[in-house]
């Protein structure tokens, strides 16, 4: 999801201190796993030998009504039991109710703005369900806010135990669904973005049985893997794009529209498919009431589409390392298009899918569709919906984000409703490496020092990053979830492991948790054998806990009183977090010496005496330099005292 805006405004001022509440027997305490690697996950941080997680198979076909602006339809389930246990019951996610009027979501809005709804709202919404069946039969089966328990007669075998569930549904979409779902007016009509948008089975995993947290808002979405078979049936005026291989191209687009759709699958350059001027032409649709658009989409958790009479459409090829191909495809209304806007959305869209595939793994899917929409930014498998007024370097970071959400939780399938910072803060740090990248850098910016967010990471009433979305203020989301996190990777990357080793590491745990579902040790434990790197240290003081850092220095000194002889300093560490630790000397003469202390000289100390070789008096020493670290009182890293 599009990252979210910190309020930066009241930081508060970090008091000064020279008494250290460092503690180095917490800060290296050997004991930071509390369980064991098993046959399930691996100690070393990949899957076991016995690793399992359970499929679902969904074939839905949809009707979208724009008259009413109702979605309705059927939806059949074949749900597989990989696990260990027989199961006597399926759980099912709801998020559609979300927008009921008596949902627990909306019971906990508060009464000043919020992203995902307003208290005022009096929107009737939610699943309307019937003919619920198994195997043909009459289920019994209770809804309870966003979820939904299904009794099953016999219970499902374990280990490749399958069952069929089939339901009717229908809702009323939403204009604005927690920025994630919702409908756009323009001037040639509405943009339906759907999603959430049928009865989802729960996660039943190794970790919590089944994943049954209700969807309130803040946190996103735990999925299994499965293929899906989807037929949208919609007013023949409209284009209907969505995150899956377009099955039947030859009944759904114009001749005209047709030929230019197969030039763009083989064109690295944007080609139109509908322009600004045909959107009104009554010849730019096929002449019918309705049209029925068929797509399928293999091994994902999710899927999503978007459909309109006022869509633009282009497409470019995408080149994946394999040779293999995709197809980038934007659908925008005319207020989106122009002036560095949205008729760029599918040269962004290529270059980011591009990038990722060569710096990760291969992009999966067969198209990645970029939809203009009244939602911010909100990712799905191969589909993306990003906010319509975007333009120039916001428009390609909304749609780097989002694509790159492909891989952190396409991919990696990791549980977004309990650790967001798990995909968005992934996603935010390869998002920097993306754009740094893109067309030599047209969009790299850089604010201030890299310690410059500093202050917003170290305020005493943060909620430590592995607090689940909806256990922290609406406020911090976007530095708990995005910027600490990446903040933390690049920290790891570029200042305590190395690029190199960190990027293989980085791979390594993208490979081995690719279509499964890791937890925050998974990665944890990954990156530790990968790198043979203890990172207990890092992980504890950074990710579990909200932890400060404040290195100083206490004394500077020459060896016998003679700047010759070199000069022995001493530097302090008094905050809670430990780093490693970058000196810099200026002499006399202008000269600089620099020194990096690993952060092992913490490990039984709370202060450090070393000597720096120098044969003159020295005018300076810093702390680093470079402004890296995130210290919380960067006027103690400088001798002598300003």
């Amino acid at each position: 999801m599009a990252s979210i805006s910190c309020a930066f405004l009241a930081l508060g001022h970090v008091q000064a201190q020279s008494k250290s509440v460092y503690n180095y027997t917490e800060a290296f305490n050997p004991i930071f796993y509390t369980n064991n690697g098993n046959a399930y996950r691996s100690a070393s941080g990949k899957p076991g030998h016995a690793y399992w997680q359970n499929a679902a198979d969904y074939n839905i076909k949809v009707q979208l009504d724009d008259k009413s602006n109702q979605v309705s339809g059927r939806v059949s389930i074949k749900y597989t039991n990989n696990s260990p246990d027989e199961l006597g019951y399926i759980w099912l996610q709801l998020d559609q109710n979300l927008f009921h009027e008596q949902s627990r979501g909306q019971a906990t809005i508060p009464l000043e703005d919020s992203r995902y709804g307003s208290a005022d709202s009096d929107f009737e919404g939610g699943f309307n369900l019937s003919n619920v069946t198994l195997g043909g039969k009459q289920a019994t089966y209770e809804i309870i806010d966003t979820r939904m328990r299904v009794e099953l007669p016999t219970p499902l075998a374990a280990a490749g135990g399958t069952v069929s569930l089939d339901l009717d549904f229908s809702f009323t979409v939403p204009e604005y669904g927690a920025d994630r779902t919702g409908i756009l007016s323009t001037k040639n009509g509405k943009v339906y973005a759907i999603a959430q948008w049928y009865p989802r089975v729960c996660v039943y995993d190794d970790i919590l049985g089944w994943n049954t947290e209700p969807y309130t808002g803040p946190g996103e979405f735990y999925l299994e893997y499965g293929d899906y078979s989807i037929e949208i049936t919609a007013p023949a005026n409209h284009i209907v794009v969505a995150g899956g291989e377009l099955l039947n191209p030859e009944e759904v687009w114009t001749s005209e529209q047709l030929s230019r759709y197969k030039k763009a699958l083989e064109s690295d350059k944007t080609v139109s498919i509908r322009s600004a001027a045909e959107v009104t032409a009554a010849n730019s649709r096929p002449k019918k009431n309705s049209l029925t658009w068929k797509y399928k989409l293999h091994n994902a958790h999710d899927f999503a589409w978007a459909s309109s009479a006022a869509f633009i459409i282009d497409g470019a090829k995408i080149n994946k390392p394999s040779g293999k191909t995709a197809l980038a495809l934007s659908a925008y209304p005319v207020e989106s298009n122009g002036n560095n806007a949205w008729e760029r959305s599918t040269e962004y869209t290529k270059a980011s899918i591009e990038y990722y595939s060569k710096k990760w793994m291969e992009y999966p899917y067969p198209v990645a569709v970029n939809v203009a929409a009244n939602v911010g930014g909100m990712e799905y498998p191969a589909l993306s919906f990003c906010g319509y007024e975007a333009k120039a370097g916001s428009l390609w970071g909304v749609t780097d984000h989002e694509f790159g959400h492909n891989w952190f939780p396409m991919i990696v399938g990791s549980n977004e409703r309990l650790h967001a910072w798990m995909d968005e803060g992934f996603n935010s740090f390869i998002n920097e490496l993306s754009t740094r990248d893109f067309n030599k850098g047209e969009y790299q910016r850089t604010f201030g020092n890299r310690n410059s967010m500093t202050r917003a990471f170290s305020q005493p009433n943060l909620e430590p990053i592995m607090s689940s979305p909806q256990n922290m203020k609406e406020r911090n989301i976007g530095t708990l979830a995005y910027y600490k996190p990446a903040y933390g990777l690049r920290l790891l990357r570029d200042e305590i492991i190395g690029a190199e080793r960190f990027d293989r590491a980085f791979r390594s745990y993208v490979a081995a948790w690719a279509y499964k579902h890791p937890t925050p040790d998974d990665f944890f434990r990954t990156i530790e054998n990968e790198t043979g790197e203890n990172l207990a240290w890092f992980w504890r003081g950074w990710f579990k806990y909200n932890w400060t850092l404040d290195q100083a220095i206490r004394s500077v000194d020459y060896e016998k009183l003679d700047p010759k002889n070199g000069a022995i300093i001493t530097i302090e560490n008094l905050q809670k977090l430990a780093m490693p630790v970058v000196i810099e000397a200026t002499t006399e003469s202008g000269k600089k010496i620099r020194k990096k202390l690993p952060v092992e000289i913490w490990q039984r100390n709370t202060s450090w005496r070393f000597k720096l070789k120098s044969t003159e008096k020295l005018t300076k020493v810093v702390i680093d330099p470079d402004n890296v670290y995130p210290d919380v009182n960067p006027e103690n890293n400088v001798w002598p005292k300003n």
